[in-house]
C-alpha cells in the first residue's frame, strides 16, 4: 500500500514555497487559536505544524503524523531549536492512526489527502480525532494544469475531495481558493 511521503524540503525550498503559499494566512484563515489543539496528517517536516505550534503557544499542541521518520525526525529539530514543546509527532501511515477520541479543534491535511492509498479511511479517522465543534481541513492542489505540483490526473478536483469527505460521514461548510495553487475545503463531523 502507498502512503504518504512527507514533503521535505531545503531552507531555499521553503523560501521559494513561501512565494506562492503562506501556512500563517491559510492557518489564520480556519481560525487557529492559542491553546488550540491542531492534528496535521502528513505533516512531512513541518510547513504547516511549526507556524501552527507558533499559533497555539504554549498551552495548545500540535500532533504531527507521518510515515516519512526522516521528515519526522528535521521536524523535531527544527522544534526543539525554536523551543516549541508543544509538538508530538507520531510515525505510521495515516489509514491507521487514531491519535484520540474527539479531542482536536483541528484535524489538517496539507496538500496530502490526494497521496494516501486510502484518502476517505483518512477521512474516517479524522472526523474520530475533531472535537465536536471541530473542523477538518484540506487544502490540496488545484485540478488544472500548474507550473508546480503533481500530474492534474493525480490531483483530486474540489468536487471529489468535497465527495470523499461526505462518504467519511463530514459535512462541507466551505470550499474556497488558497492561494494561485490550492483550494481549501472545511468540514464539520
Amino acid at each position: 500500500m502507498a502512503h504518504h511521503t512527507g514533503f521535505r524540503h531545503t531552507p531555499e525550498d521553503e523560501a521559494a514555497r513561501r512565494r506562492w503559499q503562506h501556512p500563517e494566512f491559510t492557518l489564520e484563515g480556519i481560525g487557529l487559536t492559542t491553546g488550540d489543539t491542531f492534528i496535521d496528517v502528513g505533516c512531512g517536516d513541518g510547513f504547516f505544524a511549526l507556524p501552527a505550534a507558533r499559533r497555539v503557544g504554549p498551552h495548545g499542541r500540535v500532533c504531527g503524523i507521518d510515515v516519512d521518520a526522516e521528515a519526522l525526525d528535521l521536524l523535531q529539530e527544527k522544534a526543539f531549536r525554536e523551543r516549541l514543546d508543544n509538538v508530538v509527532l507520531h510515525h505510521g501511515a495515516a489509514e491507521e492512526i487514531v491519535l484520540c477520541d474527539r479531542c482536536a479543534d483541528v484535524v489538517f491535511i496539507g496538500i496530502a489527502l490526494h497521496d494516501f492509498a486510502d484518502p476517505v479511511r483518512v477521512l474516517v479517522n479524522a472526523k474520530v480525532m475533531a472535537a465536536p465543534e471541530g473542523r477538518i481541513v484540506d487544502v490540496d492542489w488545484k485540478k488544472e494544469p500548474l507550473p508546480l505540483g503533481p500530474p492534474t490526473a493525480k490531483k483530486f478536483s474540489t468536487e471529489h475531495a468535497a465527495s470523499l469527505m461526505a462518504e467519511a460521514g463530514l459535512r462541507v461548510t466551505g470550499v474556497a481558493e488558497a492561494g494561485p495553487y490550492h483550494y481549501i475545503i472545511t468540514a464539520l463531523s
